[in-house]
C-alpha cells in the first residue's frame, strides 16, 4: 500500500476517470451531489472535519475525510465486484442509491457555529429520508449529529472508543472531544449508550466514570471484549431499536490503527468492529454511522487510512441491504 500523498491523489483521480487532476475522488466513486436540499438517496456520505477542537489540539483531523476517500481509492473501480465481508457488492442488489456529498465547511475560531452547520446539514439528510455516513474528523463532531435526532423517536448510542468521554468539560469546554458521551446522555431521545474498547489511562477521573455508570451506561472495557466476545456488546443492544453508531479511531488496536492522538495497546480488531456492525444490523437498525479520530500524518503507509475505509464500506453495506430489506 503506498502511501496517500496529494500526488497520490491526483494519480487516483485520474486513473478512475472520477475527478480533474488534483481533486478527491469521491468515495467509491460515487456520485456526488453538492446540494443537500436536493438530495435523493438511500445513503447520503459526507466529511465534517471539525466540530469543537480544543485550543492545544486545533484540527488535528482535518484531513480524515479526503484521507478516508483515497483509503477507498482502489477500489472505485471494482464497487461492484464481490465483497467477502459483505457477501456480494457493497451496495447489493436491491437497487440502493448512495451519494458523496463532499465537505461541510468549518471555522476553528466558530465552534458554535460549527455544530449548527453540521446538526442543520444532519437534519436535512435525515429529512429528505436517507442514512448519513459521516468521515469525520475531530471527536466532538457526534454531538451535533446526535442533535439532528431531536424528535426523531429513541436511540441507542453504540460507541467504540479507548475513552469514555463523560468529562463535563474541559479548560471550560463543554462540547469538546473528552464530553461527547456525556452530552449524549443529556439528550432525552438518547435513551441507552453502550461503549465498547475502554482500555489504559484517558481522560475520565473516577467521578466520571461513576457519572456514567449512575446514568446507566454499558462500559465494556476491551479486555472484557476479548475475553467474552462482542456477543458481550450485542447483547445490550435492545432488539429492533434505532442505533447512532460512533466509531473513535483509537477505539481499534494501533497495530492497524496508528493514526490516532494517544494510541493504546490491546484495542478492537477490524473484524471485532466488523461483527458489531454486522451484529447490531441483523437485530437492529442502523440509523446513522460515523468515524472520526483519524489524524492522517499518523499514517504514513495508508494502511489505517485503508482500514478506516474499509469500515466505512462495510456500514455502508449493512446499511443498503437493511434499505433494500424494508
Amino acid at each position: 500500500m503506498r502511501p496517500l500523498t496529494r500526488s497520490r491523489m491526483v494519480k487516483l483521480g485520474q486513473l478512475f476517470g472520477d475527478t480533474p487532476d488534483g481533486e478527491t475522488p469521491s468515495f467509491l466513486g460515487f456520485e456526488r451531489c453538492s446540494d443537500l436540499n436536493t438530495l435523493v438517496a438511500d445513503i447520503a456520505l459526507i466529511g465534517i472535519p471539525i466540530a469543537t477542537p480544543y485550543a492545544s489540539l486545533g484540527t488535528y483531523a482535518a484531513g480524515s475525510p479526503t484521507a478516508i476517500r483515497i483509503g477507498a481509492g482502489d477500489f472505485v473501480s471494482a464497487v461492484n465486484h464481490f465483497d467477502f465481508d459483505l457477501g456480494g457488492p457493497v451496495l447489493g442488489d436491491g437497487g440502493i442509491k448512495a451519494l458523496d456529498c463532499g465537505d461541510l465547511d468549518g471555522d476553528v475560531q466558530d465552534a458554535a457555529g460549527n455544530r449548527e452547520r453540521i446538526t442543520k446539514a444532519m437534519r436535512t439528510i435525515l429529512d429528505r429520508g436517507a442514512i448519513p455516513i459521516v468521515l469525520g474528523g475531530d471527536d466532538s463532531v457526534p454531538i451535533p449529529i446526535f442533535q439532528a435526532f431531536e424528535g426523531r423517536g429513541d436511540f441507542t448510542v453504540l460507541q467504540v472508543d479507548a475513552h469514555i468521554d463523560w468529562r463535563d468539560e474541559v479548560g471550560g469546554e463543554r462540547y469538546g472531544l473528552s464530553s461527547t458521551m456525556r452530552r449524549a446522555s443529556e439528550m432525552p431521545w438518547v435513551k441507552r449508550i453502550v461503549q465498547v474498547g475502554a482500555r489504559g489511562i484517558g481522560s475520565a477521573r473516577p467521578q466520571d466514570f461513576d457519572d456514567a455508570r449512575a446514568w446507566g451506561a454499558h462500559i465494556i472495557p476491551a479486555q472484557t471484549l476479548h475475553a467474552d466476545g462482542v456477543s458481550s456488546a450485542l447483547k445490550l443492544i435492545p432488539d429492533g431499536s434505532e442505533v447512532l453508531v460512533t466509531i473513535d479511531c483509537d477505539g481499534l488496536d494501533p497495530a492497524i490503527m496508528p493514526a490516532v492522538i494517544g494510541p493504546a495497546p490491546g484495542g478492537l480488531s477490524y473484524w471485532q468492529v466488523v461483527a458489531l456492525l454486522q451484529g447490531v444490523a441483523a437485530k437492529a437498525r442502523i440509523a446513522c454511522f460515523d468515524i472520526v479520530e483519524f489524524m492522517t500524518e499518523r499514517d504514513a503507509q495508508g494502511l489505517a487510512a485503508l482500514t478506516a475505509a474499509r469500515l466505512v464500506c462495510n456500514a455502508i453495506g449493512l446499511i443498503a441491504r437493511q434499505r433494500w430489506k424494508a
